[in-house]
This record gives C-alpha cells, structure tokens and sequence, in this order.
C-alpha cells in the first residue's frame, strides 16, 4: 500500500516539475529551483510564478477532483463503469458556463454561474430520482442520464443562437481547457478537505460497495453514507468543471485502472485516485501546451485520445 501510494506521489512530483519546466522558454530544474527559493531572473520569475505553476497545479488539483469523484460514484452506484458526470453535473455546469459567455459575461462570473448551474443539476437530480422509499442508485443513475441529455439539448440550442466569435471560447471550454485557470485555490480548498472528509470512511466504503443490505447488517449507516458520498462527488464534480471544464475520461478511467492494478480497497483507492488523476491530467495538459506550439489544445482532447483506447482495452480484457 504505501509503495504505491509513494509511487504515484513521486509521478505527481515529477508531472508537477515537467509542466512548470516545459513550454516555449524551456527552463532546466536549477533554474526552476532558483525562482522557487526566491532568485531566478525577472523573465523566469513571470513565467514559473504567474503562468506555469498555477496552471499546473490546477490541473493536478482538478485531475483529483475528478478522480476522487469518479472513486466515489463508482462506489454509490456500485458500477465500476460510473463517471463523476454521470448524473449530469456537467451538463448543468455547461449551461450555465455557456449562458454567462452568451452574455459577455467575464471569467468569474462564468465560473460561479458554473457552479450554480452545476447545483441546480444536483439538485434537480435528487429530487426527481426520489420515490417510494427514497432513492436507490438505479433509479439516481437513471435520472441522471435523463437529466444529462435534457441539459445537451439546451447546450446544443445554446450553441446555435451564439454568435460566430463566442463559439471557439465555448466549444474549448466544452472540451476542457484550463488556459484560464488562473488559480488553484478554489480547487485546492475543496480538495484537501473532501480527502480528510473521505479517508476515514474507506472502511465503511468497502462495506457499502457489498451492497446496502450487508453494509446495514455489519452496523455501517447506509443512509447518511450514500448522501455523505452522493454530496461529496457532486462538490467535488462541480469545482472541477468550474476550474477547467467538462474533462472527459479522467474520473472513470483512472478509478478503474487502479481498481484492477490495486484491488478493491477503498482505503488505498480513494487516496491512489487522487495521486493518479492529478498525475495523469497534469501530463496531459503539459502535453496539450507543447504538441502544436505555439497553439494550444484543450486538455480534453488529449484525455479523450488516452481514454478512449484505454477503456477500449479494459472491456477487450474483460471480456
């Protein structure tokens, strides 16, 4: 356990040093070390501190928070399948992320009305998958995927009443892109804390993924653990495509790699998902930065372009 978890943590050391070290001016590890203990010239000082470092760790932040939600989902919806946009967080968030850019809006009223609209989706969901006896994760998963293509039509209809200069800005931020994630804080903040929230509860995560019946009859109170873990993922989802946009793959793929590489423990999953997906979209993004330089790609290009073979592989293997 803690091999691998030193592993992950020493490819998220070196993803973190390759993005802030990689770009247009190149920059070797003394003289990143040199900006980050205070010296450094005045050019590598605005190129580490202003533009690279945060981007980096935005991305690492946003790759796990999408990968502890992934973890979580997995295991509310006992589908090893299941995605942190499964329940169309996303598409709320896209709305509302949308509309703002329709109306000119600037970058931080568009990250808060992706925020508000990825809480009106969560709660949308919620309550239409209430029923006799509450919710169960088919009914939640169902609603979910309604509620999904309810908000990809209204982001098509969108799409076709915006003008001709507003879509490139809006197709990349359907994509995923974290060319204006200027700070990490807000991903950070969420971060840190969901895992001291959700690092205790690994135990009871293992029995809950048996199913709620057994977790009920080992004592484990499945109620407020699902809407403990059902509003956890729904957070944790939200701030992540308020910082970078709808990121495709990162939440179901790494969750799922590591689940067949490590086994089921949720102890070491959810921690490793971090780890993992923090790695896997800083790489990404340092790779969408430098491909076609000077031009950028969206970082969801490149998660989709490892993604969809990956996953392609996993069901081939499964078979």
């Amino acid at each position: 356990m803690s091999a691998a978890l030193f592993l992950l943590c020493c490819a998220g050391v070196f993803a973190l040093c390759l993005s802030v070290a990689v770009g247009s001016v190149p920059l070797s590890l003394t003289e990143v070390w040199a900006v980050l203990t205070g010296g450094g010239e005045p050019l590598h000082r605005d190129l580490v501190l202003s533009l690279r470092a945060p981007r980096a760790l935005a991305a690492f932040a946003t790759g796990a928070l999408l990968s502890l939600a992934g973890a979580l989902m997995q295991v509310l919806l006992r589908n090893p399948l299941a995605d942190p946009y499964v329940l169309g967080l996303s598409g709320g968030a896209a709305v509302g992320a949308l509309a703002a850019m329709l109306c000119g809006a600037g970058m931080m009223v568009v990250s808060g009305s992706a925020s508000l609209g990825a809480l009106v989706s969560t709660l949308l969901v919620f309550g239409l998958a209430q029923g006799v006896g509450g919710w169960t994760p088919t009914r939640l998963l169902l609603t979910g995927v309604v509620v999904a293509a309810g908000w990809s039509a209204v982001i098509t209809f969108i799409l076709t009443m915006s003008p001709a200069d507003s879509l490139p800005g809006m197709l990349y931020w359907l994509m995923g892109d974290l060319s204006y994630a200027r700070t990490p804080v807000m991903a950070w903040a969420v971060l840190i804390p969901a895992l001291l929230i959700t690092l205790p509860l690994g135990r009871s995560l293992n029995v809950l993924a048996r199913g709620p019946l057994q977790a009920a009859a080992l004592g484990v109170s499945v109620r407020p653990l699902e809407w403990t873990v059902y509003v956890m993922a729904s957070v944790l989802t939200a701030v992540a495509v308020t910082t970078a946009g709808s990121v495709g793959f990162v939440g179901l793929i790494v969750p799922h790699m590591l689940r067949l590489v490590l086994g089921n423990d949720q102890r070491l999953i959810l921690p490793a998902s971090a780890l993992a997906g923090g790695a896997l979209l800083t790489f990404a993004d340092t790779l969408a930065r430098t491909i076609i330089a000077p031009e950028q790609l969206p970082v969801g290009v490149i998660t989709a372009l490892f993604g969809v073979p990956t996953f392609l592989y996993l069901l081939y293997r499964s078979r």
